[in-house]
């Protein structure tokens, strides 16, 4: 009897092939030209990212990643293919893995034109974002799809939207946090890329976050509701953690602007600092490997925050990465999806 064969694709973000100004200019060029990452008109984008954000921002972001890159490149592309080569061993000849990038490479038309070529009888397309957003999780699939609907045979395709309450996901945050004994530090934060309000309104017929209850419970209307997953994580985290509700808060980093979801993560911070706190721990669950928006925004620039307001420690818990834990949830997640 002939096996069936199965093609996972996990989607994660992207990065600039290196940090240097040239390429993160291309980078940021391709990423925020994105219509679901800047939802306005074609034109009024057009104008902001190629003649505002970019060419005023390249620079520096340049420099940020100079910050960041290792002897291997960018953290996120090296976990990432680390992550595929360690999900792959726990599968035979009947599944194999692919990595590709939103933005940048590997590329999506790259990687996806190397699957047609595998002629799979089941494809699985996971992005690497736990809790859907459009801007994130849409835009892969999106692209993905697109790009997939120009193959002559489209095989059965299953996508993965989100995996936020995954207990395996949950469990390995919460272990790794553990490790860093939380009781011992005054305060924790759970801290999330944030995204424009607006684009959290658009779940919801009423176009209004506000109305549905996103902070305290997940139900059928805000299930792929950004704001109610985030908060649904921290929960769930923090009771595998055994930490109470007032040990915590749940923020948003990494705004461009002040119509952002709140609370703002750098506020939070100043704020906690100047109220006495000295020692603050700080989860990202919403990247699954260490990148950029951790490293640096939280584990530096964060870190100098909390110490110009009188804090003396903030201590970043590291990305999923390649947990041995994690490579677990991830072979548990596509197991769950492979056909019988």
């Amino acid at each position: 009897m002939m096996k069936k064969r199965t093609g996972v694709l996990l989607i994660n973000l992207g990065s600039p092939d290196n940090p240097s100004p040239r390429a993160v200019y291309r980078y940021l060029t391709e990423f925020l030209n994105d219509p679901r990452v800047i939802d306005i008109n074609a034109i009024g984008r057009w104008i902001l990212v190629n003649l505002i954000i970019v060419p005023f921002r390249f620079r520096n972001s340049s420099r940020l990643y100079q910050q960041l890159w290792t002897d291997k490149g960018s953290p996120l592309i090296e976990y990432g293919k680390q992550l595929k080569d360690a999900v792959q061993k726990g599968f035979g000849d009947e599944v194999h893995f692919h990595l590709a990038m939103r933005y940048g490479n590997p590329s999506l038309p790259e990687v996806i034109s190397e699957m047609e070529k595998k002629h799979y009888h089941n494809v699985i397309i996971l992005p690497l974002f736990p809790q859907y957003a459009s801007a994130s999780s849409g835009s892969a699939i999106d692209r993905a799809m697109e790009l997939m609907r120009k193959w002559y045979v489209i095989p059965e395709t299953k996508i993965i939207s989100q995996f936020y309450d995954h207990p395996g996901y949950i469990n390995t945050i919460a272990k790794i946090g553990k490790s860093y004994e939380p009781e011992k530090y005054d305060h924790i934060l759970f801290s999330y890329h944030g995204l424009p309000v607006r684009q959290i309104d658009k779940v919801y017929e009423d176009k209004n976050c506000g109305n549905h209850d996103c902070e305290s419970e997940i139900n059928d209307e805000n299930v792929y509701c950004y704001k109610a997953t985030c908060f649904a994580t921290s929960r769930m985290i923090a009771a595998a953690m055994g930490i109470s509700e007032k040990q915590y808060t749940v923020c948003f980093q990494s705004r461009l602007d002040s119509k952002w979801m709140e609370p703002f993560s750098d506020v939070v911070v100043k704020e906690l600092a100047l109220k006495g706190s000295k020692r603050l721990l700080v989860f990202s669950p919403a990247f699954i490997a260490d990148c950029l928006e951790t490293t640096v925004e939280i584990g530096h620039e964060y870190l100098e925050i909390f110490k110009e307001n009188g804090g003396e420690h903030l201590q970043l818990v590291e990305g999923l990465n390649v947990h041995p834990d994690w490579v677990k949830c991830m072979q548990d997640i596509v197991r769950q999806e492979l056909p019988s």
